[in-house]
């Protein structure tokens, strides 16, 4: 009973060239997921009429830069342990 929220952000590393990192951040209501960021797209995308409003306001707000500052921050900055 209740709800079901989550939040998963993760790197996929498809080689050891660190251009090859994708950085993805999801959002998940209900086990639906509603809106995410892909840094292979740049911006946030929608997929239910909710997650269409956040990410329409997310890509106009500073929510945009930090997402985008993700892939150096955390993916980049980890890769080594990934390759250990």
């Amino acid at each position: 009973d209740g709800y079901f929220y989550q939040r998963v952000a993760e790197c996929r590393y498809s080689s050891k060239d660190l251009q090859g990192i994708e950085y993805i951040d999801s959002y998940v209501f209900n086990q639906a997921e509603y809106v995410r960021f892909n840094s292979t797209v740049g911006k946030y995308v929608g997929y239910t009429e909710y997650g269409v409003k956040n990410a329409e306001a997310w890509n106009k707000g500073p929510e945009l830069a930090q997402e985008r500052g993700e892939l150096e921050r955390f993916c980049k900055h980890n890769a080594p342990m990934y390759y250990y």
